[in-house]
Order: structure tokens, then C-alpha cells, then sequence
């Protein structure tokens, strides 16, 4: 499978950069596949499974925060505030996170709130389901 350069970026600076065979993105629609050749766009990057490959090796995943895509000219550029492999995730920690945002959403103190933990909810699941990639369950 022909190959394209990708860097991968996040708020704390770089966190892949080099040639990619395939990236799956996570985006409001679902999940978007970029390969060579793929056509230019810029496109907004959904909390999810981040999902890529490099030349001759398996697939790999990270958690991702809202982010941007930009595809041009043969190349690409992923920013993301926040980007883990799953090795670096606590899944005890992520666990609790879970629980308080749920607690906080049970609560229905405001709709700000509520949308805040429902936010933090979300983000924590996603964390655990990438983490699972890693242990393989």
C-alpha cells in the first residue's frame, strides 16, 4: 500500500510524525478513512478512537480529543488538544472520572453542568474502549 506523510499533533507538541499507510479519524458522521492520494479537506475531529497505520506495521490506536484534520497536497495534519495511546491510560483513574461525571449528570444541578459532565462521560468511555485495544478484551 502506497504510503503519505502525516504528522499527528498535540497541545503538548508532536506526536507521530512520519509516513502513514492508512488513518481512520473520528468525526460527527461516524469515522473517516484517509489514504494516498486521498483528496484535500479540512475537517473537524470528534472525541474517539484514533486509528493508524504505519508502512508494514499493525494498526495502532489512541484516544483523541475535538481536533482538526487537514489533508493537502499528499499530506496530512492532525492537532488535538489531547491524544493517549493506550499504555498511558489509568484505567482506575478513568474509571473514577466516569463515576463523578456520572454522579454530577445524576445530580441535575444546570444544563451547563450537566452538559460539562455528559462531556467528561464521553470522554472518559472512549479512553477505557482504547485502553481495551491494549489488553486485548
Amino acid at each position: 500500500m502506497k504510503a503519505f506523510n502525516g504528522r499527528i499533533l498535540k497541545a503538548e507538541g508532536p506526536f507521530y510524525q512520519g509516513p502513514l499507510e492508512s488513518l481512520i479519524i473520528p468525526y460527527r458522521d461516524g469515522f473517516l478513512g484517509i489514504q494516498a492520494g486521498h483528496s484535500n479537506m479540512i475537517c473537524a475531529i470528534v472525541p474517539g478512537q484514533l486509528t493508524w497505520r504505519v508502512p508494514g506495521g499493525q494498526n495502532q490506536y489512541a484516544a483523541v480529543s475535538h481536533g482538526f484534520v487537514k489533508c493537502e497536497d499528499g499530506e496530512v495534519l492532525i492537532l488535538c488538544e489531547t491524544i493517549e495511546r493506550p499504555e498511558e491510560i489509568d484505567a482506575n483513574r478513568a474509571r473514577a472520572e466516569q463515576a463523578r461525571a456520572k454522579e454530577i449528570m445524576l445530580q441535575k444541578k444546570s444544563i451547563q453542568e450537566y452538559h460539562l459532565a455528559e462531556l467528561e462521560f464521553a470522554r472518559t468511555a472512549n479512553r477505557l474502549k482504547v485502553k481495551r485495544h491494549q489488553s486485548g478484551k
